[in-house]
């Protein structure tokens, strides 16, 4: 399944699988997705779920699929991460649109959700790892 929902002025194409889309179904309120592009001393992607998915504004991607974006920082950079996760604030990026993903994948599988997002556009039939 698949379905192209508008961030920030920008298309993302959001994709899913029948596993993902018979969950879905399933759920009593829509999934809240969030992909969020983390500045530190490295930058890293993660796609968050549910109660975990903190960005300010969704868009309806399917009737049970809400997708957000959120660009966040840390204040200082942790080397070990025995230390643990650092407290994150929002990143008040000057054109945060020029960071929304192009393409974001959903997959439901053994009990959990699993995501994935890519900042540059995919070819057409070109197939991208989960």
């Amino acid at each position: 399944m698949q379905s192209t929902v508008e961030i920030l002025g920008k298309k993302v194409l959001v994709e899913w699988s029948s596993s993902a889309d018979r969950k879905l179904h399933s759920l009593a309120e829509p999934l809240l997705v969030e992909m969020e592009l983390y500045f530190s001393c490295l930058i890293r992607k993660s796609v968050r779920f549910g109660n975990d998915a903190q960005a300010k504004i969704f868009a309806a991607a399917a009737p049970q699929l809400k997708i957000g974006f959120r660009p966040v920082m840390t204040r200082a950079c942790r080397v070990s991460e025995a230390e643990g996760e650092p407290p994150l604030e929002d990143f008040a990026i000057v054109r945060a649109e020029a960071f929304v993903p192009k393409r974001l994948i959903i997959d439901y599988r053994n009990g959990r959700w699993m995501g994935e997002f890519f900042l540059q556009g995919i070819r057409p039939g070109q197939d991208a790892p989960l």
